[in-house]
């Protein structure tokens, strides 16, 4: 599983794996206080992706 955030066609392609394009705001530049919705949404996905996996998140 590869899990891509934004970097479009910069990022490396390993054949054969599953890929994800997470589309998130940028944290560069931001806040504490603004980077904390885009940690907690991506805390978000992980969750929803490990119980898709069937992986139990700890």
């Amino acid at each position: 599983m590869v899990v891509t955030m934004g970097c479009g066609d910069a990022c490396p392609v390993y054949p054969g794996r599953r890929y994800l394009g997470w589309d998130l705001d940028d944290p560069d530049g931001k806040t504490v206080e603004q980077i904390r919705p885009i940690r907690d949404d991506i805390e978000r996905r992980v969750r929803a992706l490990l119980a898709d996996l069937g992986v139990p998140a700890g």
